[in-house]
């Protein structure tokens, strides 16, 4: 074999083995978790899916015209960027795993389904929704849980004032039936703001007739709530939900609970 011929496969040979170190260094250097959560697939979750009512046999029918859920997660990284962690107020508040949530209750821009002039807000207690109409015949849309039977609440009334991490005061008749909220009575000075008090990062106050009703538009981190009726009668949302319609809620605002 000649010195040339030699000389050539010896720089095949090296250059093979540079390449086969070159991938194999690519591959040891990356981070398989996060390769994997970066490309996993989004599968349908019936268990997510809205159930279509039928109607003499002519179904299935959606709620205001819209399309029932499919149980495919929509526009997922946006999702994800509107119920992210965020720092407020001297507080972290905790992502919300909206994956587990059913998609009709994510915060969205609807057509409006009701006739009220724009700022209004609407509760619509039957379908867990809360509607903030807006001017050009569109609303904002966003998921609530809803006080118990029993314990809700419904009519016209107007938002009073509102507040950043609010004190929480339970009534008189609440710390009645759960003598352990004594604790946090007026007459003790409430519970301060914060991540555990029960009105979340943000309330809204409803007042009716010039008096205060006693109940709530309020943040939550019990995200597993949103589409059910459990509260004590307040109208609780996400809190990332709240600080958005907290932030475009301007004036003293009507509201029309159904």
């Amino acid at each position: 074999m000649t010195d040339t011929a030699l000389s050539r496969r010896r720089f095949l040979q090296f250059s093979g083995l540079a390449m086969a170190t070159g991938l194999a260094g690519c591959t040891s250097s990356m981070n398989t978790d996060r390769f994997r959560e970066e490309t996993r697939p989004y599968f349908r979750n019936p268990a997510l899916e809205g159930r279509p009512e039928y109607i003499d046999g002519r179904g299935p029918i959606s709620i205001y015209g819209q399309t029932p859920p499919s149980g495919l997660l929509p526009e997922s990284s946006r999702y994800a960027s509107i119920y992210a962690s965020v720092s407020d107020g001297g507080y972290q508040v905790p992502a919300v795993p909206y994956q587990q949530i059913d998609p009709r209750f994510y915060r969205q821009e609807v057509e409006s389904p009701f006739a009220e002039k724009p700022g209004t807000i609407i509760v619509d207690t039957g379908n867990r929704f809360l509607y903030l109409i807006q001017s050009n015949g569109s609303a904002m849309r966003y998921g609530v849980g809803i006080g118990r039977q029993g314990f809700a609440w419904s009519g016209r009334g107007v938002i009073q004032w509102k507040q950043a991490w609010p004190k929480w005061t339970p009534p008189d008749e609440m710390v009645a039936r759960q003598p352990e909220l004594v604790k946090y009575s007026g007459a003790n000075g409430g519970m301060p703001g914060g991540l555990n008090n029960p009105l979340g990062a943000r309330a809204l106050y409803i007042f009716q007739n010039g008096e205060d009703t006693l109940y709530r538009l309020h943040g939550s981190p019990e995200w597993k709530s949103i589409g059910k009726a459990v509260s004590s009668g307040c109208v609780r949302m996400l809190n990332q939900d709240v600080m958005d319609l907290y932030d475009r809620v301007k004036g003293k605002a009507p509201i029309l609970v159904i």
